[in-house]
């Protein structure tokens, strides 16, 4: 099988606490320790010749308008030719805790086609989007249904315009808390277990044709 990203690529992971996963922010190659680091090393070990890179931006609490604020340093000053984004659920819980914090859709579209028009007009950078997603867990995760269902419809919209490459991830949740309980993927209905991360990394290597289907 002959990935998506070519030889000697950079791509970025950008997001929220998922894709940050407690990586050293001193160390500006750590990987962190979840999806993001899993996926880079599975994708090194499966495809050497390739030789592509991998950087880690995430930053734990962001929502669309911090990914605005610092797109120019954490994205465009490094040059990605790869830009992977998970954003979206804390524009939506955070806005549930305080009113204040909410990330109206209109805002939340507007934000991330901003980010990704930078992205395409000032690097030519190809995307991946993936979906943010919620498991129902704890009974009170159910009630974001109405917020963020918008929010990953709006992200499929934007892989569609942007001709970027979706990772689905909320109905791949969805189907794997049908093998498992939810708390085995994401004790809170959205921090990922070790084994939630592996299911992220699969799903990103799949989409991006760097292990079969």
């Amino acid at each position: 099988m002959t990935p998506l990203i070519e030889e000697n690529a950079l791509v970025l992971f950008q997001g929220d606490s998922i894709t940050d996963a407690s990586r050293n922010r001193q160390d500006s190659h750590d990987m962190g320790k979840g999806y993001a680091h899993m996926a880079a090393a599975w994708f090194g070990a499966l495809h050497p010749e390739r030789n592509v890179r991998f950087l880690n931006r995430g930053i734990s609490g962001n929502r669309v308008p911090h990914l605005v604020e610092r797109w120019e340093a954490d994205c465009l000053a490094l040059m990605p030719s790869w830009v992977s984004i998970m954003i979206g659920i804390n524009d939506t819980w955070h806005g549930m805790q305080d009113p204040k914090q909410h990330v109206s859709h209109g805002e939340y579209e507007k934000g991330y086609r901003r980010i990704l028009s930078l992205c395409r007009d000032r690097l030519g950078a190809r995307l991946v989007l993936i979906e943010p997603f919620v498991l129902p867990i704890p009974e009170d995760r159910r009630k974001w249904r109405a917020d963020l269902d918008p929010r990953i419809q709006i992200v499929r919209n934007l892989a569609s315009e942007f001709k970027a490459v979706l990772v689905p991830l909320d109905g791949l949740f969805a189907e794997a808390a049908a093998r498992r309980e939810p708390a085995y993927w994401a004790p809170d209905g959205v921090h990922p277990t070790p084994a939630g991360h592996a299911l992220i990394a699969q799903a990103w290597l799949r989409a991006v044709r760097a292990i079969p289907r």
